[in-house]
C-alpha cells in the first residue's frame, strides 16, 4: 500500500487545494512565507484540473477539506480551534467539520447497530431518533433503552471509513519517506514516526470498543471532578462498530453567544477548560486528547460536560513529572532550569550548550508574559519555537505528540470563549499543585515506599537470584565459596526486610 502510488494522492491533495481555491486562503491564514507561497501556486496550477471539485456551496478551505476526507477533516477540525493562528474567519467555516458533516441514513445505523448487537433496534430502544450530529468518522443518534427508559447516545461508525481513512494514512507515510530524503534538516522530526502515531491513535478511534474502554476509565477517573462530568457507558448496547453512553443536554461549546447568554463567569469558563485538562493529563496520565468545541457542552449546572473518547492520551509518571517541571519553570519564568530539564531528560543532545538553549528559551517565554492573548501572535510565536528547537537539535517526542497537540486544541477552545484568556496563568494553580504533591520531600518519601513494596514481593525468590550471583561470581566454580543461607531464613528476611521498609516509610510520609 505504501509504495510510488501515493505520490497521485498527494498531487491530487495539492490539485484539490488549487481547484478549490483554498490553497492562496490557506497559505495567507497560516502566514506562509511569499517564497513558499509562489512556490505552492506555481506547483499547483498546472495540476489543479486533476484536484476534487467538492462541494461549491462550501467556502473553499471547507470545501478541499471535505472533498479529501477524514484524515483532512481532522487537520481542519484542529485548526478550527485556532482563530487566533488561521483568523477568526476561516476557524469559524471550519467548525462545520466537527459535528455539522452530511449524516447518512438513519436506516444503514440501524441495521449496523443490529448486526453489532445481533438483535432488532426496536426491541433494544423503544426510541431512535434521526442523527443529531455527524462527524467525521460517525455519527449520534438519540435513543430511549427498552425498559429502563434511559435517555441514551448511540454512536455508529460510518459505513466503509476504516478503508477511506487508511488510505489517506496510507498517503501521509509517503509524504513522511519524502520528507525523509527531500530534507534532511527535518528528520529530527521524526515525520514517519509521527505517522506511526497518528496511524496507531486512528486504528483505535475505529474500533468502538476501545473508545467504550476508554469512556469508561475516563468516567471513573473524574467521577469526583467537581465543574466536570464525563457520561455512563452502557457496556451491553456497545460493541466494535457502535457505542452507547448516556445523554447530556447543555450548549455546545461552539455557541459562544449562547453561553455568554446564561451570565456565566467566561474567564473563568475558560480557565477550568485548561485546567481541567492539565489536572487529568498530570493527575492520572490520561486524558481526553481531542477537546474540541463539538466534543465539549456546557450543562445547565455549569458544569463541562465531555463527550467523543475515540482519541485519549496517556504519559507516564516520569514524563508527567519532566512535564510540570518544564511548564513551571516556564511560569516562574526561570528558563535554565526549564533547559536543565530538557538535558536531563534527554530532549537535547548533550553535546549542546545549556546557557545558549536557556537563553533562547527565554525569547520564547518572555514575549507571552504581561500580555494578553490578543498582544500575541501565535503563529509567529510557534514558528520561533520550531526555530529554537531546530537550532538545538531537539528530536520530536512522540510520546508527547497528543500531549502537545491537545494543549493547541484546549487552548484554541479557551481562548474562543474568553480571548484574552492567557494559557500560563490558568495553568498555574494546576501545575503548581502538581510540584507540591509529586517534586519534592513528601514525593521522595513515596517512590521509596513504593520501590520498598516492590522489593518486599522478591522476598520467596532471593536465595535462588543470590546463589546465582555467588555462582557467577566465583569465575568458573560451580559452587559458591561461602555456602548459602537456608532457604527459610531468606524468607524470613526478605519479608521482614521489605516489611520494616515500607512500614518505616508510611510512618515518615503520614
Amino acid at each position: 500500500m505504501r509504495g510510488p502510488h501515493n505520490i497521485w494522492r498527494l498531487i491530487r491533495t495539492g490539485a484539490t487545494f488549487e481547484r478549490t481555491g483554498a490553497m492562496k486562503i490557506a497559505l495567507e491564514a497560516l502566514d506562509a512565507p511569499r517564497s513558499l507561497r509562489i512556490t505552492a501556486r506555481v506547483l499547483g496550477w498546472p495540476f489543479k484540473w486533476l484536484g476534487y471539485k467538492g462541494d461549491p456551496s462550501q467556502p473553499p478551505v471547507l470545501r478541499a477539506l471535505t472533498a479529501l476526507g477524514p484524515a483532512y477533516i481532522k487537520f481542519g477540525q484542529i485548526m478550527s480551534t485556532r482563530p487566533d493562528v488561521v483568523g477568526p474567519d476561516l476557524a469559524q467555516q471550519l467548525r462545520v467539520l466537527q459535528d455539522k458533516l452530511p449524516a447518512f441514513p438513519t436506516e444503514t445505523a440501524r441495521a449496523i447497530v443490529e448486526q453489532e448487537l445481533d438483535r432488532p433496534v426496536d426491541d433494544l430502544f423503544s426510541e431512535f431518533s434521526e442523527p443529531v450530529a455527524a462527524a467525521s468518522l460517525a455519527q449520534v443518534h438519540k435513543a430511549t433503552v427498552r425498559g429502563s427508559g434511559d435517555t441514551v447516545a448511540v454512536k455508529v461508525l460510518r459505513p466503509g471509513i476504516e478503508r477511506q481513512f487508511l488510505r489517506d494514512v496510507d498517503a501521509f507515510y509517503l509524504a513522511a519517506w519524502l520528507i525523509d530524503r527531500l530534507a534532511p534538516s527535518a528528520r529530527r522530526l521524526k515525520p514517519r514516526a509521527v505517522i506511526e502515531h497518528f496511524d496507531s491513535v486512528v486504528q483505535g478511534e475505529l474500533d468502538l470498543r476501545m473508545e467504550s474502554a476508554a469512556c469508561d476509565e475516563f468516567h471513573a477517573n473524574t467521577e469526583g471532578d467537581e465543574g466536570f462530568r464525563v457520561p455512563k457507558l452502557y457496556w451491553d448496547l456497545s460493541a466494535r462498530r457502535m457505542m452507547t453512553t448516556g445523554w447530556v443536554d447543555g450548549i455546545p461549546f461552539g455557541e459562544v453567544e449562547a453561553i455568554r447568554a446564561t451570565g456565566i463567569d467566561m474567564p473563568d469558563l475558560a480557565n477550568r477548560v485548561v485546567q481541567s485538562f492539565l489536572r487529568h493529563a498530570l493527575r492520572d496520565g490520561f486524558f481526553h486528547a481531542d477537546m474540541h468545541q463539538g466534543n465539549l457542552k456546557l450543562a445547565p449546572n455549569g458544569d463541562i460536560l465531555a463527550m467523543d473518547f475515540g482519541i485519549m492520551g496517556r504519559i507516564d509518571a516520569y514524563t508527567r513529572r519532566v512535564y510540570a517541571e518544564i511548564l513551571i519553570g516556564f511560569l516562574r519564568r526561570d528558563y535554565r532550569r526549564v533547559a536543565e530539564v530538557h538535558f536531563e531528560a534527554g530532549y537535547v543532545p548533550a553535546d549542546r550548550d545549556v546557557e545558549a538553549f536557556a537563553q533562547a528559551l527565554r525569547s520564547v517565554g518572555e514575549p507571552i508574559f504581561g500580555h494578553d492573548a490578543s498582544q500575541i501572535s501565535m503563529a509567529r510565536l510557534l514558528a520561533h519555537l520550531f526555530d529554537v528547537t531546530e537550532r538545538f537539535g531537539m528530536e520530536t517526542r512522540t510520546e508527547l505528540i497528543l500531549l502537545q497537540r491537545t494543549m493547541v486544541v484546549v487552548e484554541g477552545v479557551a481562548r474562543s470563549i474568553d480571548p484574552a484568556m492567557n494559557m500560563w496563568q490558568g495553568a498555574h494553580p494546576v501545575v503548581e499543585t502538581y510540584i507540591a504533591d509529586n517534586i519534592g520531600p513528601k514525593a521522595v518519601i513515596r517512590d521509596l515506599r513504593d520501590t520498598a513494596i516492590v522489593l518486599s514481593r522478591f522476598g520467596p525468590r532471593l536465595p535462588d537470584l543470590v546463589n546465582r550471583a555467588l555462582i557467577r561470581a566465583n569465575a568458573g566454580d560451580t559452587e559458591p565459596d561461602t555456602a548459602p543461607l537456608p532457604v527459610w531464613l531468606w524468607l524470613l528476611l526478605g519479608a521482614a526486610g521489605g516489611g520494616l521498609l515500607v512500614a518505616l516509610l508510611e510512618l515518615v510520609a503520614g
